[in-house]
Parts: C-alpha cells; sequence; structure tokens
C-alpha cells in the first residue's frame, strides 16, 4: 500500500466516523418509550428512575455502546472481583470525598488499563526493534503496563482518602473547641454543629455540614452523625462521636469531656510530629552521609594532597 492509499483511508475513516457522530447526535423522532414517560414521576422513589432522566438524551455512540456495554459490564465485574469487593472501594471513594459511584470508578480504573495497554503496546514494539523479544514477553510487557494503570489508579484514590482524613485529623481539634465554646456558652449540640458546619470550610465542618443536611431531612442527629463517623472510619472522629451520643442518650454533660478530647487531640497531633520527625531524621542521614560528608573529607584532605605532590 502506497503513502497516498494510505492516507486516502485515514481521511476516510475520519470522514466516516465524524459523519456517524453528527448523525448519531440528531435527536430521534421516534414514540418515547412508556418507561421513559413514566420515569420523571418517580424520581423520589426509584433510583433507576434518576439515572435515566439524568442519562444524555442522545448518544454519540449508540452502536457501539451496545455492543460493548456487556464486555465493559464484565470487566468492570472481574475488576471487582480481583481488587476486592466493592464495600472497601465505596469507603475510600467516600473517605477521598469524591462522588464517584463504584461502578464509575471502576469504569475510570478500566481507561488507566487502556491507557497502560497502549504504553506497554509502545513499549513492546520498541523492545522488539532493539532486540528480540518473542511473542510471550511482549505480552507481558502489555499486560505489566495495563496492571499498572489499575493499580495507579486505586493507588491514587488511597492517597487521596488518606490525605484527605489527616486534613480531618488535623481539623478536630479546633472543631472541638469551638464546640465546647459554643455549648458553654448555652447552644444545643445541634445547633453547635450547625454553626460550625456553616461558618468553618474545613473537610470536617463539610461532613457535619453533611449530618445537618440528614438532620434537617427528618433523621435524628444521633444517627445521621454516627453514619458519618461509620462511613469516614477516622478513630479519633469516631471517638468524638460515641462520646456526643453517649452524652444525648444519658443526658450527661459534655462541655469538659469536649474539652478533654480536644486536648488529647493535640496531644496526639504533638505524638504523631514527633513520630514524623524521628522517621524523617533517619531519611536526613543520606544527604549528610552521601553528600555534605564527602565533600568536607574531600575539603580537608585534597590541600595536603596537593602539597604533597607540589613538594615532591
Amino acid at each position: 500500500m502506497s503513502p497516498a492509499i494510505a492516507w486516502a483511508v485515514a481521511c476516510g475513516l475520519g470522514l466516516g466516523f465524524g459523519l456517524w457522530l453528527l448523525v448519531a447526535l440528531t435527536p430521534r423522532l421516534s414514540r418515547p418509550r412508556l418507561i421513559d414517560r413514566v420515569a420523571p414521576y418517580v424520581l423520589d422513589v426509584s433510583p433507576g428512575a434518576r439515572e435515566l432522566v439524568a442519562r444524555r438524551t442522545a448518544d454519540p455512540l449508540p452502536v457501539l455502546g451496545l455492543v460493548f456495554a456487556p464486555l465493559v459490564g464484565a470487566l468492570r465485574r472481574g475488576l471487582g472481583v480481583l481488587l476486592g469487593g466493592p464495600d472497601a472501594t465505596a469507603r475510600r471513594l467516600r473517605q477521598a470525598g469524591s462522588q464517584l459511584t463504584v461502578e464509575q470508578f471502576r469504569g475510570r480504573q478500566l481507561l488507566w488499563a487502556a491507557v497502560g495497554a497502549v504504553v506497554g503496546v509502545l513499549a513492546a514494539i520498541a523492545a522488539a526493534r532493539s532486540s528480540a523479544v518473542p511473542l510471550i514477553g511482549q505480552l507481558g510487557i502489555v499486560l505489566v503496563f495495563s496492571a499498572s494503570g489499575v493499580a495507579l489508579r486505586d493507588h491514587l484514590l488511597q492517597r487521596a482518602a488518606k490525605a484527605r482524613l489527616a486534613r480531618m485529623a488535623s481539623e478536630l481539634p479546633t472543631v472541638l473547641e469551638f464546640l465546647t465554646l459554643s455549648l458553654s456558652a448555652g447552644e444545643g449540640i445541634l445547633d453547635a454543629t450547625r454553626r460550625i458546619a456553616r461558618i468553618s470550610g474545613g473537610e470536617l465542618a463539610g461532613e457535619l455540614g453533611r449530618a445537618i443536611a440528614d438532620v434537617n431531612t427528618g433523621l435524628p442527629f444521633a444517627d445521621s452523625i454516627t453514619a458519618v463517623a461509620r462511613d469516614l472510619d477516622l478513630p479519633p472522629f469516631t471517638r468524638f462521636v460515641e462520646q456526643v451520643t453517649g452524652a444525648l442518650d444519658r443526658g450527661t454533660p459534655i462541655v469538659e469531656v469536649l474539652r478533654a478530647q480536644a486536648q488529647d487531640s493535640r496531644d496526639d497531633s504533638k505524638r504523631q510530629l514527633l513520630e514524623l520527625a524521628g522517621r524523617k531524621e533517619v531519611a536526613m542521614l543520606v544527604p549528610v552521609v552521601f553528600l555534605i560528608l564527602p565533600i568536607t573529607i574531600a575539603f580537608a584532605i585534597f590541600p595536603g594532597i596537593l602539597v604533597l605532590q607540589m613538594g615532591l
């Protein structure tokens, strides 16, 4: 095949694909289905109706979607089996503050796997040109890059979840002190929590605002804040919730308890800083031993060596 014919085939494929997209985006003139007519009226009781209404009316790739949807669904389920159940992934998404569902996250992982496979194909072609790599080795390279894409996306999610939990742990002492001041001034626990959620801008304040939103829908305050603590799985916040719910059940004063817990949270932060400093101290020895010390020795010995050479 000559270069001109190859370019003609590529341009023809691009033109056909573009025309196909334009035709697919045109609105459908057929009669709407019964499910499409009923779905807007049952949005408050049916999650399937909400998904149907939120879906785009015109899919640019309807044929490809219908053909590959079962395959993509099977790949998502297989990926979920390999990486663990959906509960752990849902918890990490909740801890990271992501709005993605587990299915959407699995789709993102499949996309990262496809990108890794493309990079693996390029690496396999380069390796085959530089040396005689067997076909099994090339397939192994592609699989390694694809699996690395999936693992990298999961690692980024875990890192985002840990970073957000660390931010909430650092915000907890300030929130507890503010809550203690509000309770000492005569406010109730619900009004104090609502005030913190309204005037604060941190991650923990946002989670408290979510609990207040659940309370506004009719859920009891203890149940809503317990659900938030269960989803976040942050031990200091869980202890705070247990003490608050226990005080609400028994009717005991909670101001001194929260003040003591705020002090304990600050002590935990100090202890974590000391532990981090101890770990960083070992890491700081690497540049001292391998960079600063050899340069110091070189500056100390080089003049004597130079004098000896000149004297000889």
